[in-house]
């Protein structure tokens, strides 16, 4: 299976009519957060495959269409926030946001909060071990785990709790984004930790299972 994997910025070469001549073979699209809809929408009808995607710090989760009417999702795509789906055979979950840091944004958590998404979402995940043999093959978050590819400031620092995810429950990828790499060039992509492969998507990754 080819998995594009897309997170933060609108690229030029997926916003445009050649995105089939580049990316017309994958079978799955997985967006971590920061994306306008319109951009999602595009994509999903471009492709025609399944876009499944969460939020990152700062979607505002509403958009305003051009005849003034609002919108809370993008039309095609799934979001995966707090979810566990199986697509394709494949077992993919999702985690939103960032690391809480002020008072009014959206989609920020504190590492307890975080904490308690990931473990309501442990009974699925365990009915997955028990019918699969596994419990999940991909978490996608917005931001990183705590200490791999995340930042210093708050905004940026990752989230404990995904470590535990990944200890606990084994995932084959862990991809997020968030940590934008224009900021550090030399910023790593892709991190192994324990059994799992780390993946920053920040632009786009095309990851093949």
């Amino acid at each position: 299976m080819k998995i594009l994997t897309i997170s933060d910025k609108v690229v030029d070469s997926i916003y445009s009519l050649s995105i089939q001549e580049r990316f017309g073979d994958v079978d799955l699209v997985l967006s971590c957060g920061d994306l306008p809809f319109y951009y999602l929408e595009f994509i999903v009808s471009m492709l025609n495959v399944p876009l499944y995607y969460v939020f990152g710090n700062h979607d505002w989760g509403l958009e305003y269409t051009s005849a003034g009417r609002t919108k809370t999702s993008p039309g095609g795509c799934v979001n995966l926030d707090g979810r566990v789906v199986e697509e394709k055979g494949l077992l993919i979950a999702g985690l939103e946001g960032s690391m809480k840091y002020n008072r009014w944004g959206r989609h920020q958590y504190t590492e307890a909060e975080m904490r308690a998404k990931v473990w309501r979402m442990a009974p699925r995940l365990l009915a997955n071990k028990v019918r699969r043999g596994r419990y999940v093959d991909i978490l996608i978050t917005h931001a990183p785990p705590y200490g791999v590819h995340d930042g210093q400031d708050l905004c940026h620092t990752g989230f404990k709790a995904f470590l535990t995810f990944m200890e606990r429950f084994k995932p084959r990828y862990l991809i997020h984004g968030h940590q934008h790499l224009r900021y550090n060039l030399n910023g790593p992509v892709f991190t192994a930790y324990g059994a799992t492969t780390v993946v920053n998507a920040c632009g786009y990754r095309v990851i093949k299972i």
